[in-house]
């Protein structure tokens, strides 16, 4: 009798040290994943502008280095959740740029040589916001490769504004003229797209990162991508890609186009 119950005090404690274990596992998947990223991106930036009474497109075109000399303030991060096969990603990038550029001359009028002096100011400040938020969903997770499928939407708002100063002094009289314009742009577009990454190695040290989404509704047509390479680290891992952002605007928009395309390097922390 002692001997059966020994028996099944044993075959107990298993199962219940079983389901312990299995009860664990499962509060481990489906506990929250949290990354955050920080970033650096070094576009470049082209696109077309009109302002209100002044016909016709202006085309712009502002290399990376002109865009770090014209630099203010900015912020780029990301934050993505996950918890199971569902989850939540924001990115965030923020930017203000200002330029100016000033130019004078001297010269005379007439047979009794009246000088003149002539002044032009131009500065251009522009604060633009690139805000993605999407919910995610595990297609395929494989020790080799993950494949998200994404939905949510995008907002861009940029407000360029345009300020010039002229002044001319003939005889020692000065006349000036000044003026200030801005237009503003918000866009709301709603998304689709896919996310993942690609391990490279058995330690899964080395790893591919890509984002690809495209969409539409405020803008005529959105889309981004954004692939690389990356490495992980015990603390979090680091990476470099290519990040590529395109929208097409209706005809009617103060702003016809705008690409931004470069580098990126960003570091992330897990929890």
């Amino acid at each position: 009798m002692s001997r059966r119950f020994a028996h099944a005090l044993c075959a107990c404690v298993l199962l219940a040290a079983s389901a312990s274990h299995s009860a664990q596992a499962q509060s481990t998947i489906d506990d929250w994943k949290v990354d955050l990223t920080v970033y650096a991106w070094l576009p470049s930036m082209h696109g077309g502008v009109s302002f209100p009474g002044r016909p016709g497109e202006k085309s712009f075109d502002l290399s990376s280095s002109q865009i770090l000399d014209a630099l203010k303030m900015t912020f780029m991060g990301t934050i993505e959740a996950k918890k199971g096969k569902y989850g939540v990603l924001t990115d965030v990038t923020y930017v203000d740029l200002a330029m100016s550029h000033g130019a004078s001359h001297d010269f005379t009028l007439g047979q009794n040589a009246i000088p003149v002096g002539l002044n032009a100011d131009i500065a251009v400040d522009t604060k633009s916001t690139l805000w993605t938020t999407v919910g995610t969903y595990n297609l395929v997770s494989t020790p080799d490769y993950e494949l998200d499928a994404l939905a949510g939407v995008r907002l861009l708002d940029i407000t360029p504004e345009l300020t010039w100063k002229f002044s001319g002094t003939t005889t020692g009289v000065t006349r000036a003229l000044s003026g200030t314009e801005s237009v503003n742009l918000q866009k709301l577009d709603a998304l689709v797209g896919v996310k993942g990454k690609v391990n490279l190695d058995a330690q899964h040290t080395w790893y591919l990162p890509y984002y690809v989404d495209i969409g539409t509704g405020g803008s005529k047509l959105t889309w981004q991508v954004n692939a690389g390479v990356g490495y992980h680290f015990k603390w979090g891992s680091m990476s470099a890609t290519w990040r590529q952002v395109d929208y097409q605007f209706e005809s009617s928009s103060p702003i016809q186009s705008q690409t931004i395309s470069g580098p990126v390097v960003g570091a992330t922390w897990h929890w």
